[in-house]
């Protein structure tokens, strides 16, 4: 059972169990006649062969409200699209691949990078924003929600809790983001928000002094999920980052266009599940380690914007800071495993916590020596401006590729 605090500056959407999925779908179902409704999930080739996309397919045959469901679909060859082409039949919505490795997008691709727009590296950062493109192109949506294509414990009731908010006319949300319970027969799950993110917004808080933004961040209870609805309107105007800070990036961006009060989390799942990335201790171009390097980098960009004054001085203080507040939370998560009957590995939790307080520094020395870099792509209403047929162009190959 759940709860209805409400803590933060959004709106949190409790799990309280009152309502049928079925319940939740006949009231977006009405929505969507109006307000055609699209799903977007960015993938890559391998996790077809998982267990993940055969259940989250079944489930999506059982749901009639989309009007159009866009996979961005990266590291595939032609027989490899076409497999993921197949997998995808017999839902109820118009279903199109957008095969980022294919002739036809590449050129797209290249065509951008002449003029200095689009993704500057591949990743999911590029395969959302390019489905996003699409989805803009096609103009059928004006709601889009997103998912990751690695969820095992998928179900359409996680969808339908996602799209709620932002499809229901009368809430005035223009965006939410999922939230969720991970963990498995190892223990917690969800390390780099648990142990790096909260830990770090709240040492950001006692070494900068109180910052909205800040306070905005700490609001979110998984601010890594991949799950996310949000209007067409948002959509247009984002500036993603082509990195790993890419959900990050992405809150921050609604932060910037968007009052708090219009944007919401949801309660989507009592147990999630997906694929792990491993850590990397000794590469912090790999794994947990280079997330944690690009989502901590991330932060300290939107803050310098906002006028906080970065120094070494400043990031050994944080670095100092947070490895205290983040061994607080290791407590707090043992208590909780070990009460709830899940195992604990606290010495694995101190060491992960000991190469995050690395990166916080690193990063630091990062931004220091680069810190007008941005690895954001344009957002397509700057894309669009620049390149007027871009649109035509990526509506044309995607067709093409899906005949």
């Amino acid at each position: 059972m759940g709860d209805f605090f409400q803590n933060g500056v959004i709106t949190t959407f409790h799990d309280l169990s009152n309502r049928t999925v079925g319940e939740l779908e006949s009231d977006i179902s009405d929505w969507a006649k109006t307000r055609p409704i699209s799903l977007l999930i960015p993938a890559l080739y391998s996790e077809f062969e998982g267990p993940a996309i055969p259940k989250i397919v079944s489930e999506l045959r059982k749901v009639t409200y989309l009007d159009e469901i866009i996979v961005g679909l990266d590291n595939a060859d032609y027989k490899e699209f076409e497999k993921a082409k197949k997998a995808f039949q017999g839902v109820d919505a118009r279903c199109r691949i957008i095969w980022n490795d294919g002739p036809a997008m590449r050129e797209i691709q290249k065509d951008l990078a002449q003029h200095n727009l689009g993704p500057l590296e591949r990743g999911k950062g590029a395969n959302v924003w390019y489905a996003m493109g699409y989805f803009l192109a096609s103009g059928r949506g004006s709601v889009l929600g997103m998912h990751d294509a690695d969820i095992v414990t998928y179900s359409r009731d996680m969808l339908a809790k996602l799209i709620y908010p932002v499809a229901n006319p009368t809430f005035g949300y223009v965006f939410s983001k999922g939230f969720y319970f991970r963990a498995d027969e190892q223990g917690f799950n969800g390390r780099v928000s648990r142990l790096l993110v909260t830990p770090l917004i709240r040492a950001l808080q006692q070494t900068l002094g109180s910052d909205h933004y800040l306070s905005y961040l700490d609001s979110f209870r998984y601010p890594l999920a991949g799950e996310c609805a949000m209007n067409a309107d948002v959509v247009m105007g984002l500036r993603i980052p082509f990195d790993w800070g890419l959900e990050v990036g992405v809150l921050s961006e609604v932060y910037r266009r968007y009052t708090s009060g219009r944007v919401c989390q949801v309660d989507l799942a009592g147990v999630y599940d997906h694929k792990h990335q491993h850590i990397s201790e000794n590469d912090s171009s790999q794994g947990l380690h280079r997330m944690a390097t690009d989502i901590t980098k991330s932060m300290y960009r939107k803050l310098a914007i906002r006028g906080q004054v970065f120094s070494k001085g400043v990031f050994r203080t944080l670095k100092a800071t947070y490895y205290r507040t983040a061994l607080d939370f290791v407590d707090h998560f043992t208590h909780d495993a070990e009460m709830n009957g899940f195992p604990v590995d606290r010495h694995k939790e101190e060491q992960l916590v000991e190469m995050f307080a690395q990166t916080i520094t690193a990063a630091g020395e990062q931004y220091l020596s680069r810190p007008m870099e941005l690895p954001l792509i344009p957002s397509w209403a700057v894309t669009l401006d620049a390149q007027p047929d871009v649109f035509n162009n990526i509506q044309r190959a995607v067709e093409i590729d899906n005949a």
